[in-house]
């Protein structure tokens, strides 16, 4: 679901230094633990690099792509619609409501 590295592309480019699923668990870790960029833990690539790919998966909508397919495939394992919300939530605004 991530775009093919820029050095298999026909623009070429310099092999990626770190093997994509990573990165991707690093971007788990953090989201996951709720930790500090700077803290991510040395068996992860560095932080900067994590924080860089995640900033150009995001600035491409790369991130929100996976997202959508993920849920449609959770949803259709389950026997559901792919897309079509079936529930929602509405909370009353802070103070108001019972």
């Amino acid at each position: 679901m991530l775009p093919d590295p820029a050095s298999l592309s026909r623009a070429g480019g310099r092999p990626e230094k770190h093997c994509r699923r990573d990165i991707v668990d690093a971007i788990f870790h953090l989201v996951d633990n709720g930790t500090k960029w700077r803290s991510l833990p040395a068996d992860f690539p560095p932080w900067s690099t994590v924080y860089n790919y995640l900033a150009a998966w995001e600035t491409a909508g790369i991130t929100q792509n996976v997202l959508d397919c993920l849920r449609d495939r959770v949803r259709l394992v389950e026997g559901r619609a792919a897309a079509a919300a079936s529930a929602a939530v509405i909370d009353p605004p802070v103070g108001e409501g019972g």
